[in-house]
């Protein structure tokens, strides 16, 4: 969805995980399919007391990651379900959208650019890549960025609204002059409401055609 203003942007900030990255929500699917799990239970888990459940914590760096599992496997029990938490884990790193990456490049050189993300102190990177060479290529999109906003450094998370009031502070831009791209929509609700135009990823492609029609300029190769 859109705000309803139309004057050019000034920044386009991004979440990284869903949006640069591929969504975990398929893999957390296949794991929930090969444990016998319900489909989504993971997705739904993560939506439980949102502000103080396992994954809330860990993404606030509140917890270590084996006090994480322990956490967040008690959570599933609670709810009738037993699930291995480092399992869980590893479906957090996606692969990389060439395209979005094409995009950010673009729009980089035409507007000031900042990702916001909410992830975990353990790991390697922003983008939670743990082979060698993901973690590379995870580096190499992460220099893109003017700034990387991440929840584990600042001890708030989206959907926090300090957390894009931070952004736009390093950046230098008022909300209202920012698009923000997620692929959550209860992180795109706090911006459209400090006056950031928002574009939801679901489909990588359809979502930057939205963001060509903010922006006007091409952004596909």
């Amino acid at each position: 969805m859109l705000n309803k203003s139309h004057a050019r942007p000034l920044a386009v900030l991004w979440d990284f995980g869903g949006v640069i990255l591929t969504s975990p929500f398929e893999a957390f699917r296949i794991y929930e399919r090969e444990a016998g799990l319900p489909e989504d239970f993971i997705r739904m888990l993560n939506a439980r007391n949102a502000d103080t459940n396992a994954w809330a914590k860990m993404e606030r760096s509140e917890v270590s990651l084996a006090e994480f599992v322990a956490l967040f496997e008690a959570e599933a029990v609670a709810l009738g379900h037993k699930l291995d938490g480092w399992r869980v884990l590893k479906a957090i790193s996606g692969d990389i959208r060439p395209q979005m990456v094409e995009a950010l490049r673009r729009c980089r050189a035409a507007f000031r650019v900042a990702c916001i993300t909410n992830n975990m102190k353990h790991g390697e990177g922003p983008g939670m890549a743990r082979s060698p060479d993901k973690a590379a290529a995870v580096a190499e999109v992460m220099t893109l960025f003017e700034y990387v906003v991440e929840s584990s450094k600042l001890g708030f998370r989206k959907p926090d609204p300090r957390i894009y009031r931070h952004a736009c502070e390093l950046i230098g831009v008022p909300p209202a002059a920012c698009v923000y791209l997620d692929d959550l929509g209860i992180n795109l609700k706090p911006a459209r409401a400090l006056g950031m135009r928002t574009i939801k990823v679901g489909d990588p492609d359809m979502a930057i055609a939205e963001l060509e029609a903010i922006v006007g300029i091409p952004l596909r190769g």
